[in-house]
């Protein structure tokens, strides 16, 4: 696996996974080179040593970088570095067309179409190339922002020629493959047609005709079981559709549409006049050398179940076997030639099939007119329900092995299934979303209410899903003031929710992120972070004193403190204007002054001293000024004796 950051051929920075599959990974990543971004199919390490698996990635980009389409992701590049291989792709922004029946629930008709052309264009350009995809789905197909459909992932495509029978074994998904790529035959562009008849059925219905417990029960019934028309399990599906499905998921290829072109001319058609049946179905053969004209969808459902009857044995068969058996068929072709001597013989022949078919004909009227009479007779004739040709050709049990199906339209699910159960019937559900219907309510059902079917038949109901949700992309808030983001969110229909948290890197009362992110429903809460500047941690003071300048730097800094050092000082720090254990903010400014012990000393014997002398002085001024207050007094006594004292002097 790739990381986040890694470059391939110098060129290609891996940016993000996006995807997986199979056998290999998918990355979003940018081309530095044309400054662009991409993805990068890259080959699973534990693939990587298999020379099969290396030769069939190869193969896929050469296959469909020799052409370039609107409708197909583009291949760009394709190489191997240190043993990983990878394939550069167009990168298209958007969903799967999987993903877009999930959430709608089925498509409508009109939209359906639209997409299966798109799609259908891009099939007629590859097969024009002579390049079978062999894994048409909707998986494989992506929906772009701006509404363009693409076909990807031609992981099992392989160039096509007359000469090549593909004996390797099916690798597409068992839902959409058809029925020669089941049994391991020769699988040609026909083979694509048949799959995208398969997803238009889904399209059209949210669901898939066939499904089972494993994927050989699947591939049976691509086999053997015909699929039903669109209209049968979904509604306002036009006659044209249904036609068009039907002759695309065709048992055999030759009645299947023979290019995408013809389909594409089709689908073009029903977008104009949906309700016309324009579809021109090939004929049905009932017997070798006679061709019937098909008259209707029963007789072709009738001759396809003969033709392509087959047990599990049957599927995925081996080379051998399939050569041994077309061996087997031209061999019976040549005995079934009658040379133009034999023209008796052939007389005779057709005359007993023709009283062959004569006599059925005549059993059956005989048939009809015996229940037409017994129904006369009967005395609850005015209660028995009139059972359609449709109908009968549901099951030909007795009438006790069938059931009337209940109404269960507007019955919350589980009162649906339960009313289904009662009676002996199963379900399949399709979700649907409604403006009108409450959510885990039927909103129709596939077989109308009082229909005969078989006991354990499955009726498709469609499940109302609630209203659609709308899905919108939070706009990028982060770095904006609390005010604007609350105003850009509410007005793109979110609700705001407010925190605040602490941030190095962000201003005070700017938004430093906002959750969730992406496309989310409208009316989602989103929280905003706003800042509230960088945190302010208070810082208890140690004692600098006897450190050296650098020491108690460092340490200052450490702490998130600022120095100041008086100038004209040098030594160890003397002096600090915060005691040990003061509790001092985040980004003070401690000032400390530096010197040595002697100094120390020295000036702190100086300052007694002052101390001292300011103090003595004080005393002194004092003292005189009391002796010239009782000097003056003494002298103004004393004249007389100062007066005789000079002469001596």
């Amino acid at each position: 696996m790739l990381r986040k950051g890694m470059f391939l051929a110098d060129r290609y920075e891996i940016i993000e996974q996006i995807g997986t599959g199979g056998m290999s990974d998918v990355y979003k990543a940018k081309c530095h080179k044309l400054n662009r971004y991409v993805a990068i199919k890259v080959m699973k390490s534990e693939f990587s040593e298999d020379k099969t698996f290396v030769s069939k990635f190869r193969a896929e980009a050469q296959s469909v970088a020799g052409f370039t389409h609107p409708n197909v992701v583009n291949v760009y590049d394709v190489g191997d570095e240190n043993g990983v291989y990878y394939i550069v792709m167009e990168l298209v922004e958007g969903i799967t067309l999987k993903k877009y029946i999930e959430k709608r629930g089925k498509i409508p008709f009109k939209e359906a179409v639209s997409i299966a052309i798109q799609v259908a264009n891009g099939l007629d350009a590859a097969h024009k190339h002579n390049i079978v995809h062999r894994d048409i789905k909707p998986q494989n197909i992506i929906i772009s922002k701006e509404g363009k459909v693409k076909v990807t992932d031609f992981g099992i495509a392989k160039v096509a020629s007359s000469s090549t029978i593909n004996s390797s074994s099916t690798m597409g998904s068992v839902h959409y493959i058809s029925p020669e790529q089941a049994r391991g035959g020769y699988s040609d562009a026909r083979s694509d047609i048949y799959s995208l008849g398969i997803t238009i059925f889904e399209m059209l219905t949210g669901t898939v005709p066939f499904d089972g417990d494993s994927t050989v029960a699947v591939a049976v019934q691509h086999i053997q079981d015909e699929i039903p028309a669109p209209s049968t399990v979904a509604a306002d599906i036009p006659l044209s559709i249904d036609r068009i499905v039907i002759k695309c998921t065709q048992k055999k290829p030759d009645r299947r549409y023979q290019t995408a072109a013809e389909l594409i001319t089709d689908l073009k058609k029903a977008l104009v006049m949906p309700d016309e049946d324009f579809v021109k179905m090939a004929p049905v053969y009932a017997a070798a050398g006679v061709a019937a004209t098909a008259s209707s969808d029963t007789e072709e459902v009738n001759a396809g179940e003969n033709d392509d009857a087959l047990s599990d044995d049957d599927i995925f068969l081996e080379d051998d076997e399939n050569e041994d058996s077309d061996n087997e068929l031209q061999e019976d072709d040549e005995d079934v030639d009658i040379d133009d001597e034999d023209n008796d013989k052939l007389d005779l022949i057709m005359k007993i099939i023709g009283i062959g078919i004569a006599v059925i004909i005549l059993i059956v009227t005989i048939f009809v007119i015996v229940k037409l009479v017994g129904s006369t007779k009967s005395p609850k004739n005015e209660n028995t329900e009139t059972v359609s040709a449709t109908e009968e050709t549901v099951s030909t049990a007795n009438a006790k092995d069938t059931v009337t199906v209940p109404k269960v339209e507007g019955m919350t699910k589980d009162d649906a299934v339960k009313a289904l159960n009662d009676v002996g019937l199963g379900y399949k559900q399709v979700v649907q979303s409604s403006k009108t219907v409450a959510k885990d309510t039927v909103i129709s059902q596939g077989t109308k209410a009082g229909a005969k079917v078989a006991k354990n038949t499955q009726i498709i109901l469609t499940i109302s899903g609630g209203e659609e949700i709308v899905n919108t992309t939070v706009p990028s808030v982060t770095g904006e003031s609390e005010s604007d983001a609350r105003e850009k969110l509410e007005s793109a229909g979110f609700k705001v929710l407010v925190d605040y948290d602490y941030s190095s890197t962000v201003d005070a009362g700017k938004v430093i992120k906002a959750s969730p992110s992406g496309s989310v429903a409208q009316g989602t809460t989103v929280t905003i972070t706003v800042s509230r500047g960088k945190q302010i941690k208070n810082v208890t003071m140690a004692n600098l004193v006897g450190m050296t300048e650098g020491q108690a730097r460092q340490w200052l800094e450490n702490n998130g403190l600022n120095v100041e050092v008086l100038s004209g000082t040098s030594g160890n720090v003397i002096f600090c204007n915060y005691s040990e254990g003061t509790s001092v903010p985040e980004g003070t400014t401690v000032t400390i002054m530096l010197g040595n012990k002697q100094e120390t000393t020295t000036k702190a014997t100086e300052a007694d001293k002052n101390s001292n002398t300011n103090q003595g002085s004080s005393s002194d001024n004092n003292s005189n000024g009391n002796n010239n207050a009782n000097g003056n007094n003494s002298d103004s006594n004393n004249q007389p004796n100062n007066a005789e004292q000079k002469p001596q002097n």
